[in-house]
């Protein structure tokens, strides 16, 4: 009996232990998942560089090693078939006045003639123009002039680079072949400021204001008038010949000009011009007397009436100018001095007995 329950006792412990044998493992322990890798950071975006200069003509940033340059006056041949002008578009302020037999021309006033290509055509000058470069303290590029205006180069020494009867200043400039064939002689004289800095490297002229040289011209962030009227569409009909028309873009900020129908461009980059500020300043225009060619006296020196265009609105204005080197200076018809917008300017300076002015919303 005692032998049968041992068989049976050690039958359980081989049943068990065979059992145990063929157990399935104990599962293992998961390893713990890395520890998650950092993305290294974006690097910020560089703030925009913006010179530490301002620009005397327009209030914008410039390099400051160009603030107190004495500016560049050039002579643009405006009639038809001249177009398209040369550097306009790169002007920081454009002047256009009546000159004989209905025409315009231009007088474009660079603080700095840095990266500007192609200049022209270039015309002759006239006192009024003078009056004009002299007020910037600038020198005054030109291909010839009328009689008037070679008398007053002289007596009022103003420095100036003149195309046609220059020295060495006269080869900075060149005839445009294709200009010449297609346009005309008279059309076809051009220069660069590539040239003109050169030329002035050789130190022909100061290039600098002389210190304590000022500017009395304020410019602020938005020129808009307060309370101007509405102003978006302008029309200056400054004779038979020669209409100008300005036209608010509020993507742009800018009047863009157009004149002869078309939309005014600089052939060296096909682009519009377009600007900030539009002035368009009334004063006395006559016909010299006794001159064959119908030439003209432009009032300049003393006070006059004006209208100011900014922001698609207008208000009216005054201007004056003290003598022949001051500048023109801007005031609204209560006093306050008028600040123009930052950018460039477009001033128009007509005879009100001969021209007219009109705008709409």
């Amino acid at each position: 009996m005692k032998k049968r329950l041992w068989a049976i006792f050690l039958a359980a412990v081989m049943l068990l232990t065979a059992a145990g044998c063929g157990a399935e493992p104990a599962e293992e322990e998961p390893e713990p998942d890395p520890a998650p890798v950092e993305e290294p950071a974006e690097p910020a975006e560089p703030e925009p560089y913006v010179p530490a200069g301002t620009n005397p003509l327009t209030g914008m940033p410039m390099e400051p090693v160009y603030e107190q340059n004495r500016p560049v006056a050039v002579m643009l041949n405006n009639l038809k078939a001249a177009q398209p002008q040369l550097g306009v578009s790169q002007a920081d302020i454009i002047y256009e006045v009546p000159a004989e037999g209905g025409i315009t021309r231009m007088l474009g006033v660079f603080q700095t003639l840095e990266g500007v290509g192609d200049l022209g055509s270039i015309r002759s000058a006239r006192p009024y123009y003078l009056e004009l470069a002299l007020g910037h303290d600038a020198l005054f590029v030109h291909a010839g002039g009328s009689p008037e205006a070679y008398r007053d180069i002289s007596a009022w020494d103003v420095d100036n680079m003149d195309g046609v009867n220059g020295g060495s200043d006269a080869k900075i400039f060149w005839r445009d072949a294709y200009r010449r064939k297609h346009a005309g002689y008279e059309h076809s004289l051009l220069t660069s400021g590539e040239n003109i800095l050169a030329y002035l490297d050789q130190d022909h002229f100061r290039t600098e204001h002389e210190a304590g040289y000022e500017t009395s011209q304020l410019f602020t962030e938005d020129g808009t008038p307060s309370g101007g009227a509405p102003a978006a569409h302008v029309t200056l009909r400054f004779s038979q010949y020669k209409t100008g028309q300005f036209d608010y873009d509020p993507e742009s900020g800018r009047y863009l000009v157009s004149q002869y129908g078309s939309a005014y461009t600089d052939g060296n980059t096909g682009e519009q011009v377009g600007v900030t500020n539009l002035l368009v300043l009334e004063t006395s225009i006559y016909v010299i007397s006794g001159d064959t060619a119908g030439r003209l006296s432009v009032k300049l020196t003393g006070s006059g009436e004006g209208t100011y265009f900014c922001g698609g609105k207008t208000v009216p204005i005054t201007w004056s100018k003290a003598d022949r080197n001051s500048p023109l200076v801007y005031h609204r018809t209560d006093g306050t001095p008028l600040a123009l917008g930052k950018g460039t300017s477009y001033v128009c300076i007509m005879s009100p007995r001969t021209s007219t002015l009109s705008y709409t919303e």
